[in-house]
């Protein structure tokens, strides 16, 4: 992002200063997932090679991070990147009241549980087209000769030439099986691939996806298989007792790290305050302080329509003020940064003129 510097040149050393603490308290926290959904939508394409780290509209990342753009991306589905901070306010208030005007079905200017459900449902189809078009450009990209089929082989050689590798070296290596020369963080990353490609591979296993299959190696969600596989790696990832399932000491547990001032020790707080609630609240469906794989996956399921009322009634609840378990303009106006990533001021005063 770009600063903007007056023109008093002698803060200049002090402004650099101050940058360089900003910058060295974020990289010092732990939780790693902090990058804004906006970020992330910028981000998205910038490789068609890789599965994508973070998928629109599920629970948890790849990494079993916790989803901090979920309620947005729900929310505002295809509109996730038309709230700019810098966007004129009085439009950005005029356009979150029509999504209100299209999520109140029974135009009484309040939203229940159930007609947020119907949203999120909505929402969350959309980006699950917008994931299948996606694919299907890349599915090209991969798929030199055309015929609808892309083979490891294929796939291996278009990762290693978006490492930096000649892809007519890589080819030729691979036809002659001659040994690849990659490194070792490299080499992991293809073994991981290929462990997933294996996965996506409907039966019987030919190591050839189809574009429906190289759909579900890009985005586990949309296959049963392919999230009952990205559950299982999470859980793998976090179980430190190993008895594959999950307590809340192992998903509440800290990465790796150190933390040398308050805000990174408030950030791991924060951490721990929200992974807790979420386990005791959402995904541990039986209460019993256990989740199983199963339990994971039903939580991740992105269709799941008991889900979505949840994260409706939810949702309602962090916005409520007059506690009638509906929302009403001037509250989603007032907690507009929850619903869009973008404070949106003078909420009360303008309500009526917008809505």
């Amino acid at each position: 992002m770009a600063s903007r510097w007056g023109p008093l040149i002698g803060l200049a050393p002090c402004c650099l200063w101050l940058l360089g603490a900003v910058l060295l308290m974020d990289a010092s926290a732990r939780p790693a997932n902090h990058s804004s959904t906006r970020e992330r939508v910028a981000n998205r394409e910038e490789n068609e090679i890789l599965p994508p780290d973070h998928l629109n509209g599920v629970k948890l990342e790849m990494d079993g991070h916790l989803n901090r753009g979920f309620h947005q991306e729900v929310f505002l589905g295809k509109d996730l990147g038309g709230f700019d901070e810098d966007a004129e306010p009085r439009r950005s208030r005029r356009k979150l009241m029509v999504i209100f005007s299209k999520v109140d079905v029974n135009t009484d200017r309040k939203i229940s549980a159930k007609e947020m459900q119907r949203w999120i449902m909505e929402k969350t189809a959309e980006h699950f087209q917008e994931a299948m078009e996606e694919s299907k450009t890349h599915f090209r990209a991969v798929d030199p000769d055309g015929d609808g089929h892309v083979s490891w082989d294929e796939y291996k050689v278009k990762f290693l030439a978006s490492k930096g590798h000649s892809e007519k070296e890589v080819a030729d290596a691979i036809r002659l099986n001659e040994e690849l020369k990659v490194d070792e963080e490299t080499q992991e990353v293809l073994e991981n691939l290929k462990d997933r490609w294996y996965q996506a591979d409907s039966p019987p296993a030919d190591l050839l996806l189809t574009e429906e299959e190289f759909l579900s190696f890009l985005h586990p969600e949309h296959s049963r298989g392919m999230l009952r596989f990205m559950v299982k790696e999470i859980v793998r990832d976090l179980d430190q007792d190993g008895d594959k399932q999950l307590s809340v000491p192992e998903f509440i547990s800290l990465p790796v790290g150190t933390v040398e001032n308050q805000q990174g020790q408030d950030i791991d707080d924060n951490w721990v305050k929200d992974r807790k609630k979420e386990f005791e609240e959402l995904i541990d469906s039986n209460h019993d302080g256990i989740v199983t794989a199963e339990e994971l996956e039903s939580y991740m399921d992105p269709m799941n329509e008991y889900n979505a009322l949840n994260e409706a009634k939810q949702m309602i609840a962090v916005a409520d003020e007059n506690q009638n378990h509906h929302l009403e303009p001037e509250e989603v106006l007032k907690y507009s940064e929850f619903f869009t990533g973008s404070k949106l001021v003078d909420y009360a005063r303008s309500v009526h003129e917008e809505f």
